[in-house]
């Protein structure tokens, strides 16, 4: 039998190599041609059992195939794919096969926002801690972890970023799931909130009995999900936390508490975290959480929250140039995302918008922008749509073509005192191949003013 991986990328690349050394027939397929996918053809054709159907996806591909590996960000309605499901061949990814064949326990951690920097945090949490032989850390924040899969040993444990995309095909959850917020974003792609809700809800309801869950007590999405966990033992993370709750994490002052059936424990300050804003109060607070959940000892956190810098493209501070500090936050593919940006600063901010819109609702962010004065310069496939809307309410904004003539309008009206933000509330992919691209080629542009 034969394992067909649909779109050709990272997660392919993971799959291709598990399975090539497994001694499996593979066959990966995608609408791109060679010229467009590059040296990774060349790279997985060196490996034995492993053949490509480029420039689509012709159905005779099915005729031997037992799995059909799903890519992230490929619809599910496409007909290729409903064509193996109605011969009966199972879907799946890398994600799935990852916890099917995984001997350690597994932390996953899904979100609208913050996904990224709680595993981040949530590793180096651990790390610190000293509790488990290794920790690894990966999944959809870059790192498929089946790559890994052969050296991991059961006295290890595996932080894991999930995607909404990767819990749409969920049969087999993380023994320890985090859902840190529901939020609107990928409409484009799951098409109602409802559908979206339901994949970032997967993680908590493949989950087995005798597991951990995590809810964030103050965003009514992950709150809302109270209902569907199954695990035995369900914990909360929130600025404050009812008295009834056994397990979780919140703030008392200036402390950072963790309460446990044993009694409230401070671990740390809120000073002891160097990333900007409220909403990275709740990352640290949720990773906190995961890793006192797994046993980590608590008292061993404040040194890793305060080392803990975040991770590129996340709020990152490029330059201080005349005064004027550019933060690059090129993450910020929803508007709700570029929000919170937006109110980790009470300085002047110029803010960059635009790129692919995700038929994500633009008003609220609006109606801050103009609240507070910020005044935007819109860009990309999206920028004309972007003004639009923030003319509509009120705010201020400038127009852009291409995503560099962007930054150099922002350089012509900042001054002394200002803050030159990227958060754009959109996905990169009318000029760049993703955020981490847009936000290099940010750096580069700064770097050079």
């Amino acid at each position: 039998m034969t394992k067909v991986v649909l779109g050709i990328g990272r997660q392919a690349k993971a799959l291709a190599e598990y399975w090539s050394g497994q001694g499996a027939t593979v066959v990966l397929t995608d609408r791109r041609s060679e010229a467009e996918i590059g040296s990774l053809i060349a790279e997985l054709g060196a490996l034995p059992g492993v053949s490509f159907s480029l420039g689509g996806h012709p159905t005779d591909l099915l005729d031997d195939a037992d799995v059909l590996y799903v890519s992230g960000g490929v619809p599910l309605e496409i007909p290729f794919i409903q064509a193996a499901q109605q011969r009966g061949i199972a879907l799946s990814n890398d994600s799935q096969l990852f916890l099917e064949l995984a001997p350690c326990p597994v932390i996953g951690i899904t979100g609208s926002a913050g996904k990224t920097t709680t595993t981040a945090l949530t590793g180096e949490l651990l790390q610190a801690a000293g509790a488990y032989r290794k920790v690894w850390v990966g999944g959809n924040i870059g790192h498929p972890l089946l790559h890994d899969v052969h050296d991991m040993h059961p006295s290890d444990i595996a932080v894991m970023e999930l995607s909404s995309f990767q819990l749409d095909l969920m049969t087999n959850a993380p023994q320890c799931a985090a859902v840190l917020n529901v939020t609107p974003n990928h409409l484009d792609r799951h098409g109602t909130m409802e559908a979206y809700t339901a994949a970032k809800a997967n993680v908590l309801t493949y989950q087995h009995r005798a597991t951990q869950a995590l809810l964030c007590a103050d965003e009514a999405g992950s709150a809302a999900l109270a209902a569907k966990v199954v695990a035995d033992e369900l914990w909360w993370f929130g600025t404050t936390l009812p008295a009834k709750v056994q397990f979780g994490t919140f703030v008392s002052g200036t402390d950072l508490i963790v309460r446990t059936p044993a009694g409230d424990q401070a671990f740390a300050t809120v000073a002891d975290i160097q990333l900007r804003g409220a909403h990275n109060v709740l990352n640290v607070l949720a990773a906190t959480a995961l890793a006192a959940m797994v046993g980590a000892d608590v008292a061993k956190f404040s040194g890793a929250i305060r080392g803990f810098a975040g991770v590129a493209h996340r709020l990152e501070m490029v330059r201080d140039l005349h005064g004027v500090r550019w933060y690059n936050d090129s993450i910020a593919t929803a508007p709700e995302r570029t929000l919170a940006a937006v109110q980790a600063f009470d300085d002047p901010i110029i803010l960059l918008l635009g790129g692919v819109d995700k038929n994500l609702p633009w008003a609220t962010l609006a109606q801050v922008l103009a609240a507070k004065s910020v005044r935007a310069v819109s860009f990309g496939r999206a920028g004309d749509m972007i003004a639009n809307v923030l003319r509509e309410h009120g705010a201020t904004v400038m127009e852009a073509t291409t995503f560099d003539s962007a930054v150099h309008t922002a350089q012509t009206v900042a001054k002394n005192g200002d803050i030159v933000l990227l958060s754009p509330g959109c996905t990169s992919f009318d000029e760049f191949v993703d955020f981490a691209a847009r936000g290099v080629r940010f750096r580069e542009l700064v770097n050079q003013l």
